[in-house]
């Protein structure tokens, strides 16, 4: 079983909704996938469709990881029974939030260490701050993914969840490593972003994932809709399920898991790195309206 986790120290940059696209990819791929929603707002757990549906949740399964409270905090999604599944999210996590004393820390990967015959991959939704439910989060992982947009605030924070990665790696979980930075919502022609394009590439060189994903209104049609982004019939939905698939493509490498072979990176997804058209702005080729109307 390949422990993932999703995290960003700054809210904002489409952090949930990474998650619920390497989601849609897994099952897309056939894994058998647990998702574990530690963020206290709980959209990860409302866009699965399980809002309720079990009788406990994380935050129960952070006060007792037994095996009887976290079967009790699972639910299956309706995006697929079989191979999806929701460890749930509540405000009620947001009291593991405060410090975390070092026998707190593993109480998550305890869990996980439970189910590890039940499940290929996990994901873990990770709040968007560095308190006791991102380094219980962290600790439980083999790799870490760091969200951004290209803006002065996300990119700063990135730098800081690099930094907290390493921390935690040191302190409390010698397996973690950072898988890289995945740069979301990016927008074509932006003199501003292709600016902090290359402000990300020169602090973090090959940590920035080669495959980014675009701004597209496809992806809040599907979440909206209830529906996994591999499910959604449009052209730009395609687009984005093949960039998902990619990066998920990459971590199961990473992470040297024996499912790897199942995802195949596709060849027609753009880098991260794209030209600069005429103007000195970031241009992907794509015409982005077109994309989302079809």
């Amino acid at each position: 079983m390949s422990v993932l986790g999703v995290c960003s120290l700054k809210g904002g940059v489409g952090k949930t909704s990474i998650t619920l696209g390497l989601a849609s990819a897994a099952v897309h791929a056939g894994l058998r996938t647990l998702v574990v929603d530690l963020d206290p707002q709980a959209d990860t757990t409302l866009a699965l469709g399980v809002t309720g549906l079990a009788e406990n949740d994380v935050a129960a399964v952070l006060d007792n990881p037994t095996q009887f409270v976290i079967d009790s905090a699972i639910a299956r999604s309706p995006w697929d029974g079989e191979l999806l599944h929701v460890l749930m999210g509540s405000n009620d996590s947001a009291r593991h939030d405060g410090p975390s004393y070092a026998h707190r820390l593993t109480r998550l990967k305890h869990a996980l260490d439970i189910l590890a015959d039940r499940y290929d991959l996990v994901i873990i939704d990770c709040p968007p701050s560095l308190g006791g439910l991102t380094r219980q989060g962290l600790t439980a992982c083999d790799r870490a993914l760091v969200v951004t947009e290209l803006g002065l605030f996300s990119v700063t924070a990135a730098g800081r969840a690099f930094q907290a990665i390493d921390e935690i790696r040191r302190q409390s979980a010698p397996a973690l490593r950072p898988l890289g930075v995945l740069v979301n919502r990016v927008r074509a022609r932006s003199l501003e972003q292709a600016y902090r394009q290359e402000e990300l590439e020169n602090m973090f060189g090959e940590l920035v994932l080669p495959t980014y994903i675009p701004e597209r209104s496809a992806l809040q049609q599907a979440q909206g809709s209830g529906s996994p982004i591999h499910a959604w019939p449009s052209r730009a939905a395609r687009d984005l399920a093949d960039r998902f698939d990619a990066v998920l493509a990459a971590a199961l490498r990473s992470m040297e898991s024996p499912t790897s072979a199942q995802l195949a990176p596709p060849a027609d997804v753009p880098p991260a790195t794209q030209q600069l058209d005429g103007t000195g702005q970031l241009f992907d080729g794509l015409a982005m309206e077109s994309l989302d109307d079809e």
